[in-house]
């Protein structure tokens, strides 16, 4: 068994934290909306038949500035040039909510820089009839049982800081990568993507939670259908948003069979 690596690389001037382990394929992940701030289960199991790489995100823990970052152009070519720093460039990638928004933004930009695309509950798509929920308007008392169908669990994994990490400066780097998500995706959520979606050609997975309470998921369904390349859902049964920590192993199995084909 590989041990996990840590490095940085350097994006137009800022120092990025990436983590890298496992063997075999490279699968990059994009963190969802609280960024990546330990190495989780749901990793450990995908590094057992992979090679995964994860780069933080602007804003994210391990992430470069963000205030730089104006409109949908701006974070498109940070992350294309965050995929090109990660040597990540052709790899399949896996995204979560913003995370997966960016896979699918950069795809639809350039198809090539992605091989296979695994889209987790991503942001970019509106409806009014079913909106995306205001989680920036949720009190942070609420914000374990919005994210997760397993609130007490996912208050104790993720919300509260990793073993020996500082609980204040934990807890800054959360209210950042929600600043950050808040630049991207504020007020609807609605950056355009669905005018560019059709040039997403790349085979996709749409993995949906279906407890989700942040992206509907029926959601997913408008994603394949704007999708011209092989799109296919998977709804995870009693997940919520995040599924990575919700259905870790059913997660992680799912892309494993999506991408060794």
């Amino acid at each position: 068994m590989t041990t996990l690596r840590e490095h940085s690389v350097r994006v137009n001037g800022e120092s990025v934290r990436v983590w890298e382990k496992g063997a075999g394929r490279t699968v990059g992940v994009l963190a969802g909306l609280l960024g990546a701030p330990r190495w989780t289960p749901f990793l450990e199991s995908l590094a057992q038949r992979h090679h995964v790489v994860v780069p933080s995100l602007p804003g994210h823990a391990g992430g470069g500035d963000f205030r730089k970052l104006d409109d949908i152009a701006d974070w498109v070519s940070a992350t294309l040039d965050l995929l090109d720093a990660a040597d990540l460039e052709g790899a399949d990638l896996v995204g979560f909510g913003p995370g997966a928004m960016l896979a699918a933004e950069c795809a639809a930009f350039s198809h090539p820089v992605a091989g296979k695309l695994v889209l987790c509950a991503p942001f970019g798509l509106f409806d009014a009839s079913e909106p995306v929920t205001d989680f920036w308007a949720r009190r942070p008392n609420q914000r374990a049982a919005t994210f997760s169908a397993q609130p007490a669990e996912f208050a104790r994994d993720v919300l509260a800081p990793p073993a020996g990490a500082d609980e204040l400066e934990h807890q800054i780097a959360q209210t950042r990568a929600l600043e950050a998500a808040a630049r991207l995706l504020w007020p609807n959520c609605d950056r355009g993507l669905a005018k560019r979606l059709h040039r997403v050609r790349n085979d996709t997975l749409l993995v949906w939670g279906e407890r989700d309470a942040i992206v509907p998921a029926s959601y997913a369904k408008k994603f394949a259908a704007g999708i011209t390349g092989n799109a296919r859902v998977h709804v995870i049964p009693g997940a919520g948003h995040v599924l990575d920590h919700d259905a870790p192993t059913e997660l992680a199995a799912a892309i494993e069979e999506f991408v060794g084909e």
